[in-house]
């Protein structure tokens, strides 16, 4: 059977495992990798490359680095000389502009981490955990100028677990992401692409978390709300408070069965307890501005102040 000449467009580590399946794939000719250029990374700052372009190094796979691909007009010319079939596309990190998209033969398609038209943008895992919703998924839409706003082509829903943070569900929707990506290669090659119109009533978005989205106000929230928002900003922007003014990464928690008012911090049998709107949380690992990770006993046993939390520093708020 003829091979689907493929590019792939794919940035961070999440992308890889797409890569590799169509590395592998045997309908898939990969004529090339598309990904942003080296930044700076580390203490030492020293130039690092993506890790969908480590893969292709080490692969020896063509790549190309990009600030904008839709200016690199030599690559399009060569890629339409190729003549494409298929452009994939997994957070890729840039607009692709109508030449790209009316370049491949068979259409240009990006993978969701969502269940669309639910969560379109950036950080779709992240919202599912933040609403405590109980599935999610991964989409695959024909692309169009519009952010997610292509027909689907491939729907995969999965259940999300309770113990999951937005760290081990990416990981997860990482490998589901491949195998749908498969799934979109299995339609296409028995030419049974079926596309659904998103509906745009049902339309909700998902922008990039920003660092203050990890405070845990304590104060006006519930447990539930709390324990998700912990969920979806683990592991970054990471969850804190303030006590007594100083920042406390909260690592890790859990329901409490106990009366407190919310917003209240005890030491209860050496047990760190803070009331919410509507019940408890044990803050049960932390990490107080300046010192180590420990969990609440050891920090409770150094901890000699009273325990008060306080709203987000004047230079904050």
């Amino acid at each position: 059977m003829k091979k689907f000449k493929t590019l792939f467009f794919g940035t961070p580590d999440f992308s890889v495992a797409t890569l590799e399946l169509l590395q592998h794939h045997p309908l898939i000719e990969l004529v090339g990798v598309v990904s942003m250029p080296d930044r700076p990374a580390g203490r030492g700052q020293e130039l690092k490359s993506p890790e969908v372009v480590s893969y292709a190094k080490l692969h020896k796979i063509d790549y190309f680095q990009t600030e904008n691909v839709n200016k690199e007009n030599h690559l399009l010319e060569k890629w339409a000389n190729e003549k494409v079939d298929l452009i994939i596309v997994l957070a890729f990190a840039q607009f692709l502009g109508s030449k790209i998209l009316q370049l491949p033969r068979l259409g240009c398609f990006n993978i969701h981490t969502s269940l669309l038209p639910k969560y379109r943008g950036a950080a779709p895992i992240q919202y599912a955990l933040w609403n405590g919703d109980a599935q999610t998924g991964v989409s695959i839409q024909r692309m169009v100028k519009k952010m997610d706003a292509g027909n689907i082509v491939v729907s995969a829903p999965t259940p999300i677990f309770n113990y999951e943070t937005g760290g081990l569900l990416t990981t997860r929707l990482k490998h589901l992401a491949s195998l749908a990506t498969a799934e979109l290669i299995d339609k296409i090659a028995a030419n049974n692409l079926n596309e659904t119109i998103q509906d745009e009533s049902l339309v909700s978005f998902a922008p990039t978390l920003k660092k203050e989205d990890g405070w845990l106000d304590f104060t006006n929230q519930t447990s539930s709300a709390l324990i998700n928002r912990f969920r979806a900003t683990d592991p970054w922007p990471g969850s804190y408070a303030f006590l007594s003014g100083k920042r406390l990464k909260i690592l890790s928690l859990e329901s409490y069965d106990f009366k407190l008012a919310a917003g209240k911090m005890i030491n209860h049998h050496n047990q760190l307890i803070v009331g919410t709107k509507d019940g408890c949380l044990r803050l049960t690992r932390v990490q107080l501005e300046g010192k180590k990770a420990t969990s609440d006993i050891e920090l409770l046993n150094g901890y000699k102040s009273e325990l008060i939390l306080t709203s987000l520093p004047k230079a904050q708020e």
